[in-house]
């Protein structure tokens, strides 16, 4: 059993906490975070996901107030210090990760951080269908973030089978996380003035030998991310060919606006309507209408849930880093796990 610490109890964090959880090879030995805050004192309630899981406090000037809110086993650092942490899954903020780290590397603890990190972090950046054994042995691994990992899934799941020449995709970002309250809504398009953005550079660190370009706004909504992706393949492909490569992919469903799933927020009522909680949506969503191929260019629309899609990786990179798993093994034992599955609506 691999001994796993959540670091950062935001979005991402209580996600992954909870995934440990499901698995019969991991035990979550702890939960750390800078402040008691609501949403942690309610996952660690009697009828809370995570009730009878440990809370550590992260930084030592924060431990006092902890303490003063409620029940806190004591510093995060200690208990890393006594060996009893395996592997820390860091989700904390974009920064703090970094000095984190170096609190990680002293005590000899295994740590994967995730996509908001810079990509210089760990020994590799990681996604579990390109680059799953790359990250066998390391003692630092970096999880990509939402958008990159829903390109790595389609873009990936073609260029395995076809080749992918150059892929183009503009991303329609959603604003922030639902209860993100002090960044959104916002009442404008904000366009990433970047150029590319940072999603195509940061793609190419688990889907190597591909060229992509990305550009991206950000849209006043936070149901879903929304990409449009044009792909070059090196051979020529109908739409039904298209079509059978996502549908083959464990992590990929195929909806279709005749079936009443014609925006994103449609699909995201479907994840309501299957009890999944907080309606979490870890497959990206094909849409098939919006699916189409002329010679070897291929184009498609795909929306991506952030605060879920990044989570299969995060477990999928244990094993990885443990070498507990081969890749289709870990693949299969997540998504029974967390009941990722085929959804044929």
């Amino acid at each position: 059993m691999i001994r796993v610490l959540v670091n950062g109890m935001g979005v991402i964090g209580k996600r992954v906490a909870l995934a440990v959880k499901k698995q019969d090879d991991m035990e979550l030995v702890g939960i750390s975070d800078a402040a008691f805050t609501g949403p942690i004192r309610t996952l660690l309630s009697e009828r809370g996901e995570l009730y009878g899981t440990k809370l550590y406090c992260s930084a030592p000037q924060f431990c006092d107030s902890m303490k003063e809110q409620g029940i806190v086993e004591g510093l995060l650092e200690n208990f890393l210090k006594s060996g009893g942490v395996d592997v820390v899954v860091d989700a904390s903020p974009k920064g703090i990760d970094a000095k984190n780290k170096e609190m990680y590397k002293k005590y000899g603890v295994r740590a994967i951080f995730q996509g908001g990190a810079s990509a210089g972090i760990a020994d590799v950046s990681f996604n579990s269908y390109t680059n799953y054994d790359e990250a066998r042995g390391k003692q630092f691994v970096r999880v990509v973030s939402c958008n990159t990992t829903s390109l790595a899934r389609t873009i990936g799941s073609l260029h395995k089978k076809y080749g992918v020449e150059r892929a183009f995709v503009t991303l329609i970002r959603r604003a922030t996380d639902p209860p993100k309250v002090k960044i959104g809504p916002i009442n404008a398009i904000v366009p990433d003035l970047k150029v590319p953005s940072h999603h195509g550079p940061d793609l190419k660190t688990v889907l190597h030998g591909v060229d992509v370009f990305t550009m991206a706004v950000k849209v006043p909504e936070t149901l879903t991310h929304i990409h449009v992706v044009e792909a070059t393949l090196k051979k020529e492909i109908t739409t039904e060919e298209l079509l059978k490569t996502f549908n083959e992919h464990s992590r990929i469903n195929v909806f279709s606006a005749g079936h009443g799933f014609g925006s994103n927020a449609e699909i995201i009522e479907a994840m309501r309507d299957l009890g999944r909680p907080r309606y979490d949506m870890p497959e990206v969503a094909v849409w098939k209408e919006l699916t189409h191929a002329e010679g070897n260019k291929v184009y498609w629309m795909h929306a991506v849930h952030s605060e879920s899609i990044v989570i299969p990786e995060n477990i999928d990179a244990i094993r990885a880093m443990f070498e507990l798993a081969s890749q289709n093994e870990s693949i299969e034992k997540t998504n029974k796990a967390m009941g990722i599955m085929k959804l044929n609506l």
